[in-house]
């Protein structure tokens, strides 16, 4: 039996797999910013399950959410920071408040619970953090630079993070969605005022967009629970086939043109 500690569970990949591990027999915290969106877990699961209020942009929340969960289970098992959403819009269209509020939630969220979650872990000498980054955490495209740049941190935060809490035997895996029925784009979203410049991109955007289908949020549970009982997790684990070719083109793409302009590179 593990111990879990979800963000962002009221919908989305968060609610689908704490159910599944809920469902197994393992416990869960749960955390959302409207609590009462989780009494149906806590109806279906009693004790089991742990509800707490928590906005992740608020530190000491998150401190104090950590510390509740650790006191209530005995442990701390898996730590998944889940809660995020998209920013659409251009770059030259997002405003100082939208891209301060997109890194507060998609960094600097997932930054607190990290750290309010490692003296836990290393004090019982392992633990499993799941940072829910993006295929846009790994390759960028027009109208989601914010959210782009927001996933990128988290990328190069995490990294670093797994090299530093490896000899705690802490684990750290950067789980990279495709397209998912979660609602990541519906009413958690936030836009941008259009610029009517911007309009032939918008436009190639969205038709690119409506050629893909999103996959069912709910069958990624079985991975995220293997993910979770393996003895050696990956730093980084795709979930869905779409992010595989999209990624080596984009890193194929870097190679060549770092390659065709290392001889200018070199001369200085």
């Amino acid at each position: 039996m593990k111990t879990w500690f979800i963000t962002g569970a009221s919908r989305g990949f968060g609610r689908v797999w704490a159910e599944a591990a809920l469902d197994r027999g393992d416990r869960v915290a749960v955390t959302a910013r409207r609590p009462e969106t989780l009494r149906p877990l806590l109806d279906a699961y009693g004790d089991g399950v742990l509800p707490i209020r928590l906005d992740v942009t608020d530190r000491a929340a998150a401190t104090a959410a950590v510390r509740q969960a650790a006191e209530t289970f005995g442990r701390l098992d898996v730590v998944v920071n889940n809660a995020g959403y998209g920013l659409f819009g251009m770059v030259e269209e997002t405003t100082e408040e939208q891209a301060r509020a997109q890194l507060d939630t998609n960094l600097f969220g997932p930054l607190w619970v990290t750290q309010a979650a490692l003296p836990y872990l290393r004090a019982q000498g392992g633990g499993h953090i799941m940072q829910v980054s993006s295929l846009g955490g790994l390759a960028a495209f027009p109208s989601l630079g914010l959210y782009n740049a927001s996933k990128w941190a988290l990328e190069g935060m995490s990294e670093a993070l797994a090299q530093e809490v490896a000899p705690f035997g802490i684990d750290v895996t950067l789980v990279e969605p495709g397209p998912y029925d979660t609602d990541w784009s519906g009413a958690s979203a936030v836009h941008t005022e259009p610029l009517p410049a911007y309009e032939p991109v918008r436009v190639a955007r969205r038709v690119g967009a409506s050629a893909r289908a999103p996959q069912d949020a709910r069958a990624t549970a079985a991975a995220i629970l293997e993910l979770a009982d393996s003895d050696a997790p990956p730093l980084r684990l795709f979930l869905g086939t779409y992010p595989y070719p999209v990624v080596e083109a984009a890193y194929q793409k870097r190679l060549d043109t770092w390659h065709e302009w290392r001889d200018l590179a070199s001369r200085v």
